[in-house]
Formats: structure tokens, sequence, C-alpha cells
């Protein structure tokens, strides 16, 4: 939704790249992903709209607040994924609850394979992109936030081993930038699964972003960080240059992990669960539409 709050008087060349912001948000919004402010900036950069810098990055921030202000972009097609108000939900009529748990209701439709699959992520920002992907395959997600804190290691290697005990293979497919730290996360969940799964196997799979993605996506390039620790091993294999994963169009993300989840998923056990599944969900959409009996039987029991 557009809603004016201030008015501004744009330059000609204003007004053009806020049309063209609406042009590659529009695009988006049509395969159904909004963006972030930085995702809507590399799609800008990859384009040769703007050059990568912190200053065009500014720019572009302040170019989308005030388009919106002025109402010529829409409110809801940017969206910050790391700031959002959390509280309980409510409904005022039962049989709307159960509507509710039918549309939500899941079975874990990879209790029966013999693979188990996470979906781990460096960055906050691209939880939207991962959602859909991980919802439609019920994969379990998670946004590390850089290095994985201690306690959040330590929880997931417990998991990790409940799967092993129950004689699953568990596979992590983890995402990260191009970048001295992002490469090295993946190798330090490596290292920290095996220390706390003392003997178990867990096998973490870099999908993105390396090496042969950027030759062959060339998302734009930034200055690898000479302050990072890592720099100068990172230097000597790949350069002084650096690779964020948000560059990399989202639906590029989304078939890059379906793909790999895919290749790990017995589908004849998936149909199964999904049949079972629907049965429930049958049930309970029944006793939502027939809830008024429901309560009479249950009034009529308690008499």
């Amino acid at each position: 939704m557009k809603q004016q709050f201030l008015e501004f008087r744009f330059r000609a060349e204003t007004l053009k790249r806020i049309d063209m912001a609406n042009q590659i948000i529009r695009g988006y919004l049509a395969q159904g992903y909004r963006l972030t402010l930085r995702q809507l900036y590399y799609q800008h950069v990859a384009r040769g709209l703007i050059e990568n810098s912190e200053r065009s990055y500014k720019q572009m921030g302040e170019l989308i607040n005030n388009g919106r202000l002025s109402g010529l972009i829409d409110w809801s097609a940017i969206e910050d994924r790391t700031r959002n108000l959390r509280g309980i939900y409510h409904r005022d009529d039962p049989a709307e609850a159960i509507q509710d748990a039918y549309r939500d209701f899941r079975l874990d439709k990879w209790e029966n394979q013999p693979n188990r699959v996470e979906v781990w992520v460096e960055k906050d920002a691209l939880v939207g992109i991962l959602s859909r992907v991980c919802s439609r395959n019920d994969v379990n997600f998670f946004a590390c936030r850089g290095y994985v804190s201690q306690s959040e290691m330590y929880d997931a290697a417990r998991r990790v081993a409940r799967y092993i005990r129950a004689g699953q293979d568990v596979t992590i497919l983890h995402l990260g930038d191009h970048d001295p730290s992002g490469i090295d996360m993946s190798r330090d969940i490596r290292d920290r699964m095996v220390m706390f799964l003392e003997g178990l196997g867990v096998y973490v799979n870099r999908l993105a972003l390396n090496w042969e993605q950027i030759e062959l996506y060339t998302p734009p390039p930034n200055p690898a960080k000479t302050t990072d620790s890592r720099f100068n091993s990172y230097a000597e294999q790949f350069g002084h240059e650096s690779w964020e994963l948000d560059a990399l169009e989202p639906a590029v993300i989304d078939e890059l992990i379906e793909e790999n989840i895919l290749a790990l998923r017995d589908d004849s056990l998936w149909d199964e669960k999904r049949e079972e599944e629907e049965t429930y969900r049958q049930l309970l959409q029944e006793t939502s539409e027939r809830w008024a009996d429901v309560v009479r039987y249950l009034q009529q029991d308690e008499e």
C-alpha cells in the first residue's frame, strides 16, 4: 500500500530512480518475494545502475525512505526481517481456532526418511527466501547471524544427535557470504559439530556462496576486509575481493536449496506422510465446520 505522509519536491533524476526501484520491486513481488533494502540495493548494482559502495547503499536507503514517505513506493514492498513485534495470538471463536489448526497442521514428513536436512544461513535478512523453500519442503531453517553462539551450537548438536540415534543421516546445508569470515563459518560449524557430537557424524554442505557460483552469476564484488584475522589466507586463494550472498537472485537461492533437499528425500516415503497428513487435516476441517454439533455432543455427554 502506498501512503503519503510528507511532501517532497524530487528532481527528475530522483523520480527516475524511484521509478526504477518500483520496477525491480514489482518484478520480485510478481515472483512472491519481498526484498530487504540490501537485496534491492544489490539488484541495482547488478544491473549497473549504481556503483557498489557504502555511499551508494546509504543513498539507496534515503531514496527508499523518502519515496515511501512521499507515497511513491509501496510500504509493504520492502521488509525488515530483524525488527518485528512479537506477542500472543488470540481467537474469539473456538471454531476459528480449529480452522487455524486445519490450515497449520503438519506432520513431520522427514520422520520416516533415511535422511534429515536443516538449512542454515549466515544472515537473518535472507530468512524470507529460506522460509518459502523450506516451508514447502517441511525443512527446518536457522539464521546464524554470523558465527553461531556456543549455546545455540550445543543445542543444535543435541538435536542432531537425536536424529542420528533415531537412525537418520543428517545434512546441514549452509549458506553464507564469500568473504574471509563467511567462508570460515562453514568450517567452524563442522568443527564444533564434531566436538559436540563426540563421534557421531554429520555432513555440513556449504551450499553457497562458492567460487563456481561467483563465476556463473557474477555478483558485484566488495573489497574484502583487511582487518579480518582470516584475510591473509583468504587473499592467497581468492584475492582481495569478496561477495555477498544477498546479491544472488532470490530464485537462484530458492532453486539451489530445493535441488539439494530433493536429492536427499525419498519421495515414496514423503507421499505416504502427505496422505496421512491430509486425512488428519480433513478431520480438523470437518470439526471446524460442525463445531456447533461438537459442542452439543459434549454438553449431552456431560449431562
